[in-house]
């Protein structure tokens, strides 16, 4: 039995061991699928599995550093870049070009990926209630994609395969126009077949709406929870918040004491059916896709499916460390953990 463990690479393991070894990790395509973790193990095994990934590092799950000059993007910037775009004529415009790169997930794993704008996740787009919305989409990718919008528009306007413009082949481009409607945090994201796989590589964002009257005032955060697949399994390694794993635990998130803090949270991860969020020492208010003004729980954990999002709002009453992680333990020891530091 032991010896069946140590001949098992675990995805668990790979993360964990870079930050022992200071070595790049092996190339991922490579590796047996991650059901392996949970296979031929005893107790002590596991032990030892923990202490050996885990060795050598400050924190749990530490992993070390990706330099956003790498990706082109940075995980912390993206918590508070919201693109408004331009204004012209009473119209809101953007223009978002699909391209395939390769990123950086963890230290010394590589992806590649497909990305709006240059960055996984795209664009935060943000408009008001009402609204004429024009974007410009351009596929400068090697395949065809499209952008299907949520929200309430016409079927043309639905990015989707044999509707409307459909799929745009390589070199094209289309224009999608429609009202920005309902207000709430929505999502955009390639709809081009495998959807699966175009969703998975990176082509997705998050769209808020803003209620015509606004919201309070916040200090407002985007979180797109998301999960990368690298050995081709359907079955995610790599799991994160805005793409790269413990982003925010090398470098938490600076918030301060008693001041009202707004997360858009946003699930586009595939293959796993639910994610979650969990922030420790603390409660917030939910309001679901935020297309209410009231919340509806006051919790310290939600669950999302697939594609779903919601807004979260809190305040910090005490300075300090604290944890925000999915409430799926091998979710956040591959990646999707973080820290708030509360200051005053």
């Amino acid at each position: 039995m032991r010896k069946l463990w140590e001949n098992k690479v675990s995805r668990r393991k790979l993360l964990g061991g870079a930050a022992a070894t200071s070595a790049a990790l092996p190339v991922l395509h490579e590796l047996i699928p991650h059901r392996a973790l949970h296979e031929g193990t005893t107790a002590q095994a596991a032990v030892e599995h923990q202490q050996a990934a885990h060795r050598g590092s400050g924190h749990l799950g530490a992993v070390g550093r990706v330099d956003p000059k790498r990706n082109g993007f940075d995980p912390h910037a993206i918590l508070r870049d919201f693109d408004e775009g331009s204004v012209s004529g009473g119209v809101r415009e953007w223009e978002i070009v699909a391209e395939d790169r390769e990123i950086e997930v963890a230290p010394g794993v590589k992806y590649a990926a497909w990305a709006y704008n240059g960055r996984v996740p795209g664009p935060t787009l943000r408009a008001r209630e009402g609204e004429r919305l024009r974007i410009r989409f351009v596929n400068g990718s090697k395949h065809p994609h499209t952008i299907h919008f949520h929200g309430i528009h016409r079927d043309v306007m639905d990015g989707v395969p044999g509707v409307g413009p459909g799929n745009i082949a390589p070199g094209g481009s289309t224009v999608y126009e429609f009202d920005a409607t309902p207000f709430g945090l929505h999502l955009y994201h390639c709809h081009s077949t495998p959807l699966a796989e175009h969703i998975a590589k990176g082509l997705y964002g998050a769209l808020v709406i803003d209620p015509k009257a606004g919201r309070p005032p916040a200090d407002e955060l985007v979180m797109v929870m998301n999960g990368f697949d690298t050995n081709f399994d359907r079955s995610n390694e790599v799991y994160a918040v805005n793409t790269v794993a413990f982003a925010y635990v090398d470098e938490p998130i600076r918030v301060k004491r008693g001041e009202l803090v707004r997360i858009y949270l946003v699930n586009t991860l595939e293959f796993d059916p639910v994610n979650s969020f969990h922030i420790h020492a603390n409660f917030f208010d939910y309001y679901p896709t935020g297309t209410r003004l009231e919340p509806r729980d006051f919790t310290d954990t939600v669950l999302q499916g697939q594609g779903e999002r919601g807004i979260l709002e809190l305040r910090f009453p005490y300075t300090g460390k604290y944890m925000f992680h999915a409430h799926v333990s091998e979710f956040a020891e591959l990646g999707w953990m973080g820290f708030f530091e509360v200051e005053d």
